[in-house]
């Protein structure tokens, strides 16, 4: 695909999922330089990218991370803003503190991060795409912190996409359905079918057959294509948006 080959990109929550998948995928297509966000140190390192990397360990919610951050790269061409928490309560029983947690995560870190990318590429304009959520799309209870976070996360880059314009900034959204990573591995109910049905696979497997008309729940590869497409230049007029990859789920 168009548009890549030596170019400087950001990925937030790079580590794993959705993240790290989004990392192979630009790799391949000539980025030539990382930078690399999260919240797990180790794992982080241990991503290769075969690329000139500047990896920072972090909270994306920590005003000094970004300062840090500008520090080692104030340009930038590319922006995946991927990082984020699950969490799964009823409203009446959402402990105070965890719902902080995810907004500080989802929503806070999505704002600081988004500012730091825009500054980055005020001069030459760039494009960027944020890990949004059906669930900010389509209600469903018990998903009322993660729900209210991601549907944040939506509405902060159509903001964001009227804003940068004149910069030649794009910022777009995607919203996934279920997608295989192990952002899932945090939610209990999650947990419990994994118990219920032998193995995590498995559990994968069912919770597509129920949920989507297609059946499956998406790969965090195919996710990170899509991603690729919004960002590139075969993109070029498409900004504000929210491309909806959920497997038939919100019909």
């Amino acid at each position: 695909m168009p548009g890549f080959q030596n170019k400087t990109v950001l990925v937030t929550g790079a580590a794993s999922g959705i993240g790290a998948a989004s990392v192979s995928w630009l790799a391949a297509q000539g980025i030539g330089r990382f930078v690399l966000v999260d919240l797990d140190a180790e794992r982080l390192e241990r991503l290769d990218t075969g690329r000139e990397t500047l990896r920072l360990a972090g909270d994306v919610a920590d005003p000094e991370l970004w300062h840090r951050a500008t520090e080692g790269c104030d340009t930038l061409d590319l922006a995946v803003l991927n990082a984020g928490r699950a969490d799964a309560a009823p409203l009446v029983d959402i402990d105070f503190l965890q719902w902080r947690q995810v907004m500080a995560a989802n929503l806070d870190g999505m704002m600081l991060s988004l500012q730091y990318a825009m500054r980055a590429m005020a001069a030459s304009g760039g494009s960027i795409v944020q890990t949004a959520s059906i669930s900010g799309i389509k209600a469903e209870p018990g998903t009322a912190a993660y729900a209210a976070s991601k549907a944040g996360v939506i509405q902060l880059a159509k903001v964001a996409a009227k804003e940068g314009a004149a910069q030649g900034i794009r910022v777009n959204a995607i919203a996934p359905g279920g997608v295989d990573t192990p952002i899932w591995d945090q939610v209990p109910m999650f947990r419990d079918l994994v118990d219920q049905e032998g193995s995590r696979k498995a559990a994968i497997a069912a919770l597509g057959r129920m949920a989507t008309p297609l059946g499956r729940y998406a790969r965090a590869e195919e996710i990170a294509a899509q991603i690729g497409f919004l960002l590139s230049d075969a993109a070029a007029t498409i900004t504000g948006t929210v491309l909806v990859s959920d497997g038939g789920y919100s019909l």
